[in-house]
């Protein structure tokens, strides 16, 4: 086929215009100039084409050619993609790296797939058989912790003929081919998807499964789903992308994509060191065994920016379609809202609030649309994609345009607070402003799981903090001297949630990741105590003979002490906690007869 041909005429940053375009289409991407920049058709008028361009185009002019290729902007999707690091139009950094050096060098092309390395290749599909879209066809071990599963593309059905046997083959080898009657089709171990274009599924089903994140605040008071869409605001400093580090490391999903959109260049350094040397918690493997990370850095053309949450999207849907559930993180969506904001002024767009496009609200419906718990086309399995999106609003404002509208799409809102990380609480995501939708949709499976009483005991802990802030707020105007002992005790219990449960230290052996029955068994315990206590209380007995002794600090200290495999523990600290209130009653009881 000829090669369609336009030529530059306008150049505006990484906006380019070009004329002679007919015959082009949208979203078609395109070779730019002498070095053959990657770009994007994303407007056509007449024969006139508006592209945006996903490398440097410094050293561009006027008069250059423009190349089209007749494909749409695709993420090659098969064995490979595990354990790989990508820039945001999918090119795996470290193959760039090899053909030019640590500076990039611009217009190279590399396949997002090694198709030089063979795959042992369990082939399920056999001669004859009928296959439908979505159908498992083979098998791959892709790492020591991940089964590929060779899924058949969306478009392609019927007979199966020319089968090849198991054994060692390139991802890009024909296993088989598929007879529909009218045309055949070659079926390899992988393929090519838009990434603008949502996978298809055969049913949605409802999210009630909860994301265990192993971080209390989360998983005990705003939980979220699987196949559900959180959004995490704060101010810089609030602790966001340790937060999405966090769940990338101890979330159970079986898939984890980490998309670095935008980031501090000295941040995605520390992921992609840091990741590397991870271990599973599940199996005590390379945690890069079940991975994918997009490196889009600040320094990065904005362009790609804009498109690696796509990018980031499509492979997660992939995994989604082989029956897996898949965590996306996403940091920050504030930066891609950004780089929409640069492109939209290039293009002399009209703009909206802050000088956002009029279209944000719907591309970033677009995005968590995407999230979900579905059976997949063809073999029946479930999966889910939950997508974990961070904001960062100029100067901690969240009424600012990219929270509010991320606000209306997603189901979970973990508000980080600028003052709690300043205090060291981590996380600091504010038990006041937050909130969680998805509680009635697992409230079944904790009560199953974990246990009947499980969220009972959450809403008593909330309105314990609840009235906790209805006191402080006297506290500040005439101390805490001044309130009786009922009221005094709630601040010190509140207290002893706030820090003996809610902050948690992601650099803890023992206290990164807290299991649910560990979370269960320690608020259940501090608000034993302060049950207890507040008894004591009303019988008459000071506040302070009920805080003095150690075992306040006991509990504050569980979460350091007892591990999530040795929850025994729990027990000899309750019986000592019931030990030191039985003998506070009998003294109580005691003084009362004297008198």
């Amino acid at each position: 086929m000829e090669k369609k041909t336009g030529t530059l005429y306008m150049i505006n940053g990484p906006v380019v215009k070009a004329r002679k375009t007919t015959g082009f289409m949208m979203h078609e991407v395109v070779r730019v100039g002498r070095l053959g920049l990657i770009g994007e058709i994303i407007s056509l008028d007449g024969d006139e084409a508006t592209i945006q361009i996903y490398e440097e185009t410094t050293g561009l002019k006027a008069g250059e050619p423009v190349i089209g290729s007749g494909k749409l902007l695709s993420v090659a999707l098969g064995p490979g993609l595990i354990g790989n690091v990508y820039d945001g139009i999918q090119r795996p950094l470290e193959v760039l790296r090899s053909k030019s050096s640590d500076f990039l060098k611009r217009g190279i092309e590399v396949s997002p797939i090694d198709f030089k390395h063979e795959w042992d290749v369990n082939i399920l599909v056999r001669e004859g058989d009928t296959v439908k879209p979505g159908q498992i066809a083979a098998e791959i071990q892709e790492t020591s912790s991940f089964t590929h599963r060779v899924i058949v593309p969306p478009d392609i059905s019927g007979t199966v003929n020319n089968v090849r046997t198991s054994g060692r083959y390139t991802a890009d080898t024909v296993i088989a081919e598929v007879n529909n009657g009218k045309k055949k089709y070659n079926l390899q171990m992988f393929q090519n998807w838009p990434v603008r274009t949502p996978r298809p599924y055969k049913e949605r089903l409802a999210a009630d499964e909860p994301l265990i994140t192993g971080q209390r605040v989360i998983d005990t008071f705003f939980p979220l789903n699987k196949g559900g869409s959180a959004c995490i605001p704060g101010g810089f400093g609030a602790g966001k992308t340790v937060l999405q580090h966090q769940f990338a490391k101890w979330s159970d999903a079986d898939v984890i994509v980490y998309i670095g959109c935008g980031e501090r260049g000295n941040e995605m350094t520390e992921v992609l060191e840091e990741f590397p040397e991870l271990k599973d918690p599940r199996n005590g493997k390379p945690l890069m065994d079940r991975t994918i990370l997009i490196a889009n850095t600040s320094n990065m053309p904005v362009s790609a920016r804009e498109a690696s949450i796509y990018t980031g999207v499509t492979i997660a849907e992939y995994f989604r379609d082989m029956g897996y559930h898949v965590a996306l993180m996403a940091d920050s969506t504030s930066r891609w809202a950004e780089a929409l904001r640069e492109i939209s002024g290039r293009l002399e767009e009209m703009p909206a609030e802050e000088g956002f496009p009029p279209y944000l609200s719907s591309r970033l419906a677009e995005f968590y649309e995407r999230a979900g718990k579905v059976i997949a086309l063809g073999n029946e399995s479930v999966g889910s994609v939950s997508i974990i999106g961070a904001v960062s609003p100029p100067g901690g404002d969240f009424s600012e345009p990219v929270t509010t509208h991320t606000k209306r799409f997603t189901r979970c809102f973990w508000a980080l607070d600028k003052a709690l990380a300043n205090a060291r609480h981590y996380p600091s995501v504010n038990w006041l402003t937050s909130y969680s939708e998805s509680i009635d949709d697992v409230k079944t499976w904790y009560s199953k799981n974990v246990n009947p009483d499980f969220f009972k005991m959450r809403d008593e802990a909330l309105a314990l903090l609840n009235e906790d802030d209805r006191l402080q707020q006297i506290i500040k105007l005439v101390g805490e001297d001044v309130l009786p002992d009922d009221q005094k005790l709630i601040v010190r219990a509140a207290n002893l949630v706030k820090v003996g449960f809610l902050q948690q230290n992601s650099y803890s052996k023992v206290d990164a990741f807290s299991s649910l029955s560990k979370q269960y068994e320690m608020l259940k315990i501090m608000l034993l105590f302060y049950t207890r206590a507040k008894g004591l209380i009303s019988s008459g007995v000071a506040v302070s003979e009920v805080l003095k002794g150690d075992i306040v600090n006991k509990l504050m200290r569980i979460k350091e002490e007892v591990p999530n495999e040795e929850m025994e523990k729990m027990k000899d600290i309750e019986t000592e906690m019931d030990n030191f209130f039985n003998v506070l009653d009998k003294k109580y009881i005691k003084q009362k007869a004297v008198k």
